[in-house]
């Protein structure tokens, strides 16, 4: 794998990861603002900037995936979302102050694990 293409990559799931992130508290915003003053939540949501950009950022990550899958093998590729998974998991519990488990992270472990496992196979 090219440098250009690990770039790419890695692009397309840390956007990935951050459009989940944004997707999620503007969905908390809002869902709160629908509680206080009633509504549409697909309205509400429609409205809400972390959202529309969410799905911006969303969209740009998609693209980024498209033409990472353009260039690399599906079978290496595939296994670097295990990064957004753990990214997603450090937001949350970081940034959105949700409650994780001991559990979490030790899952998130053995998915690192298993993608420096693919990673260091493809070396071969």
């Amino acid at each position: 794998m090219t440098l250009a293409s690990l770039s790419l990559l890695l692009f397309a799931v840390l956007s990935s990861a951050g459009g989940q992130i944004m997707l999620k508290h503007g969905m908390g915003t809002a869902a709160a603002a629908v509680d206080r003053d009633g509504g549409s939540l697909a309205v509400r949501a429609a409205t809400t900037p972390w959202v529309v950009l969410g799905l911006a950022v969303f969209a740009v990550s998609a693209l980024a995936w498209m033409t990472t899958l353009a260039k690399v093998p599906l079978s290496l590729a595939y296994p670097f979302n295990a990064l957004g998974y753990l990214l997603i998991v450090l937001a949350g519990s970081t940034l959105l102050h949700e409650r994780t488990s001991v559990w979490t992270w030790a899952g998130s472990l053995l998915v690192v694990i298993g993608l420096v496992t693919v990673f260091a196979g493809q070396r071969d």
